[in-house]
């Protein structure tokens, strides 16, 4: 059986590099009837916080990301932690090191005055003698110090390390006794069951260090799959400035979950030429043998279009449910479903959208100065006034079509001299749906009181 998980540090919020890292491992475990696991990597106390790992799963919640079993949180397996690390140094494969920080930092400046890679020199290594006096040591393991370290990457192929490259006898536990990054992958990785490790490649040089511990401690290798990063539309790092931030920010912006899930998915992983996925064909199909070798690029306008396809083709009731949260109670509303239906083709956002039910909705205390002078003149004023005497009774949208067209029949006028009077009377500005919807999701008397005001003015 498949088994994945998403390991986030509750540091700060969830990142959309993060997110897409998570939805990589729930697709490949939901593709193939496997098990996606969650896990909290919070052993580093001080830069933890309660609020970074609650976030982590409120955006679970919203993409509608499930996992499998208990949520687990590291901190609470530091016994098991002490456990594998006095395996080690019982088994001799692992070893205190009395090092003092000052040796540390002279070991290091000759080094540099070298011009040699910084790496502990292995003094401890087998050292039997009286321990230093005042020194708290700290647990290395004994890594080899030659020969090569290799294997198959799912996304980049035969990976090949030089240990004398690239290794030394790295910290497993600190002199407080907390066990260090790699080491708690490790065994969590192994005593969970995990099969397979999607991962952003910034986690290639652990990679190494990680097999190092997994034969140490006579665990089987998972497959890795090491996925390249997303960059900003200048090439650079994706940051903040390139538009990627919290993952519930994109929430607030205005964005459905599934859009964003869709535009994560396709920023490394391809099916063909298809550009719009739902979770289900996500699940079918997809394969992390497809994922990129090349960075991805984010692209805003790229995630506006997802979104605004998702706007068009979910549920009424369901985009009932989501304006709720930007101030928009429909269910108030005597045509919602026709209000809803109205603006969805034109939105990219719900923001947008519920700022768009909200002009129409409410009565304009302003006119766009340019729609003003543009469109309001005597004549469509005069003509905007004697529109309104025939609105008489509420119609749909076809009657008050009709009612209009007979109306700039008998007036000699055209709709152009009407309706984008009628739109600024009505919004304040040159822009809205139909304006025969508008006035059958306003009614005859509310249009009535908005012209009359635009009179006056």
């Amino acid at each position: 059986m498949i088994v994945t998980r998403f390991a986030p540090s509750p540091t700060g919020y969830l990142h959309i590099g993060g997110l897409r890292t998570a939805l990589y491992n729930y697709l490949y475990a939901r593709a193939n009837g496997g098990k996606f696991l969650l896990r909290i990597e919070d052993t580093d106390l001080k830069r933890n916080s309660k609020e970074a790992a609650e976030a982590i799963v409120e955006a679970f919640k919203w993409c509608k990301l499930d996992f499998d079993g208990e949520m687990v949180y590291q901190s609470s397996r530091f016994d098991l932690y002490k456990e594998y690390v006095q395996k080690l140094l019982d088994e001799g494969k692992a070893y205190k090191c009395y090092m003092s920080k000052d040796e540390l930092d002279a070991l290091r400046k000759e080094q540099e005055a070298a011009k040699q890679r910084p790496k502990y020199d292995g003094r401890y290594r087998e050292f039997n003698g009286m321990p230093p006096e005042g020194i708290k040591p700290v647990v290395r393991i004994k890594a080899p110090l030659d020969g090569v370290i290799e294997f198959n990457d799912g996304v980049k192929g035969e990976i090949k390390f030089n240990c004398a490259d690239i290794l030394d006898d790295f910290i497993i536990a600190r002199s407080d006794g907390t066990p260090t990054y790699n080491f708690t992958v490790v065994i969590d990785d192994a005593l969970m069951g995990v099969t397979d490790v999607i991962r952003g490649d910034d986690h290639l040089s652990n990679t190494p260090k990680q097999i190092v511990l997994y034969e140490a401690l006579g665990f089987k290798v998972p497959k890795f799959y090491h996925v390249a990063m997303i960059n900003g539309s200048d090439g650079q790092k994706l940051s903040k400035r390139h538009g990627a931030t919290d993952v519930m920010e994109y929430k607030k912006m205005g964005y459905l979950s599934e859009a964003l899930l869709n535009f994560l998915v396709r920023l490394g992983w391809s099916h063909g030429d298809d550009e719009i996925f739902s979770m289900d064909e996500m699940k079918k199909l997809f394969d992390p043998t497809h994922l990129s070798k090349s960075a991805s690029t984010f692209n805003q306008s790229k995630l506006e279009w997802l979104n605004s396809h998702y706007i068009k083709t979910v549920s009424f009731e369901r985009l009932v449910d989501e304006l709720k949260h930007f101030g928009l109670n429909l269910k108030e509303i005597k045509h919602a479903k026709l209000l809803v239906d109205s603006l969805r083709e034109r939105s990219k956002t719900l923001v947008e959208m519920a700022n768009s039910a909200k002009a129409l909705l409410n009565k304009p205390k302003e006119y766009d100065e340019k729609a003003y002078k543009k469109f309001i003149n005597e004549n469509s004023l005069n003509l905007l006034a004697k529109f309104s005497e025939i609105l008489d009774e509420d119609l749909n949208a076809s009657g008050y079509e009709e009612k209009t067209i007979k109306f700039l029949e008998e007036n000699e006028a055209k709709l152009k001299d009407l309706a984008q009077p009628l739109r600024v009377a009505i919004t304040g500005t040159s822009v809205s749906p139909s304006i025969f919807e508008v006035i059958e999701i306003l009614g005859s008397k509310e249009v009535k009181e908005r012209i009359e005001k635009l009179i006056n003015k």
